[in-house]
Order: structure tokens, then C-alpha cells, then sequence
């Protein structure tokens, strides 16, 4: 029995990850710093609080998280308000068709601006409750953030399906008790640890609504 479905958003609504990664990296040049692909690893899935401590200590100046934090949101708003987060291929069709048939949420890592930005600029209001890993106490991989959208909801999470694309988010849904779909980020692949964790694994959007309205048949 599925009753809710919970979408990630970067990599599975919007092609984004490489904003955070630019936005990471210009953080860190203008202070004279380098910033490497590994760096960009750890920082996926984290909260804000989170990613802008993980940037200020890789900087040297603990006390600059703030600045870095709202450099690098405001970097990522900028950029999909000029297009630069366009949609990815079915990805309406997959949260439209799972909001017309039952409970669904939207547990993101990025910051609520950042949020509130792709859903004003693709105009997508499919979503029951939206929550931000900002929101809660641990960021991906954790599952807090997955729960707290199941909570808002009126979700068991034994009863509900996520629908992830990174390796720290498979594993934050996983860990929330949530069945997982997932469209693997083929510009940041999940590692074979992490994607073992989901249920199903599929190629792009069209697949995984697919896959889902099987199950509810």
C-alpha cells in the first residue's frame, strides 16, 4: 500500500547540482582558496548550516559561514531565476501525476529561497508541504529531513516512496523507513553502497513514474 510519495529536487525536478558546486567553488576562489571535486562530494545532501561550515573551515575563517551562506544561495537563486536550473526531461509529469493520486512532499537540501526560486520559476505547486534540510537537525544523509516531510504530511513512512538521485539522499530516505526510487545523477553518480539501498533504480523520470503507477495498480 503506498499512500504518499516524497521528492528530492536538485537532480530529480531541476538539473542543479552544478550550481552548488560553482557557487562552492567561486566562494572559495574569492578568498584564494581551491575547491576540488571531493569537496563537492561531502558538501552534497548537507543542510545550509551545514555546507557553509564545512566552506568557512575549508577556508580558514570558521566565522565567515554566515557570508558564505548567503553568497552562495544568493549565487544559486540568481542563476535559476536566468534559467540556468532548467527542468529535467519528465520530471513535471512524474509530481503532477503523483500529486494527483496521492499525498506528496518535497524534502530538498537546498535552502528555502533556493526552493521557493525553481517552484516561482517553473511555476510547480504539486507539493502538500515543502521542507528544507535547513529546517531540521541534520542534513542528508541523515534522515531528518525525510521524516519531517513524511510528518507533515500524515505519512508512514513504511507506506511511502522517495524519489532520490545522489548518494546521500538514497541513503537520508532509506534510513527514514521509505521505499526508494532512484534516478541515478549521472553528472554525480551515487556510489554502489548507497544505490544499493533503493528499491528500484531507473534511468530518468518517465521510468519512475512508471514504476509507480505500477504499484498503485
Amino acid at each position: 500500500m503506498i499512500d504518499g510519495v516524497i521528492f528530492d529536487m536538485d537532480g530529480v525536478i531541476v538539473e542543479s547540482e552544478h550550481l552548488w558546486e560553482e557557487s562552492w567553488a567561486e566562494c572559495c576562489a574569492r578568498r584564494d582558496v581551491a575547491w576540488s571535486l571531493d569537496d563537492t562530494r561531502r558538501c552534497q545532501g548537507m543542510s545550509s548550516p551545514e555546507w557553509s561550515a564545512y566552506l568557512a573551515a575549508r577556508i580558514g575563517d570558521p566565522a565567515l559561514a554566515p557570508a558564505a551562506r548567503s553568497e552562495c544561495v544568493d549565487h544559486v537563486v540568481k542563476a535559476v531565476e536566468s534559467g540556468r536550473a532548467p527542468l529535467l526531461p519528465g520530471a513535471v509529469e512524474l509530481v503532477s501525476e503523483a500529486g494527483h493520486r496521492l499525498a506528496s512532499g518535497l524534502a530538498s537540501s537546498a535552502a528555502l529561497p533556493v526552493i521557493h526560486a525553481v517552484l516561482d520559476h517553473w511555476e510547480l505547486d504539486h507539493f502538500d508541504e515543502i521542507v528544507s534540510s535547513e529546517e531540521v537537525v541534520r542534513g542528508k544523509p541523515s534522515p531528518d529531513v525525510y521524516l519531517e516531510a513524511a510528518r507533515r504530511i500524515g505519512l508512514d513512512p513504511a507506506k511511502g516512496i522517495a524519489v532520490e538521485d545522489s548518494g546521500n539522499g538514497i541513503r537520508a530516505a532509506s534510513a527514514a523507513g521509505l521505499h526508494v526510487i532512484a534516478i541515478p545523477n549521472r553528472d554525480y553518480p551515487p556510489p554502489a553502497d548507497a544505490l544499493a539501498l533503493a528499491d528500484h533504480v531507473v534511468t530518468d523520470a518517465a521510468e519512475a513514474l512508471a514504476y509507480l503507477l505500477s504499484l498503485l495498480r
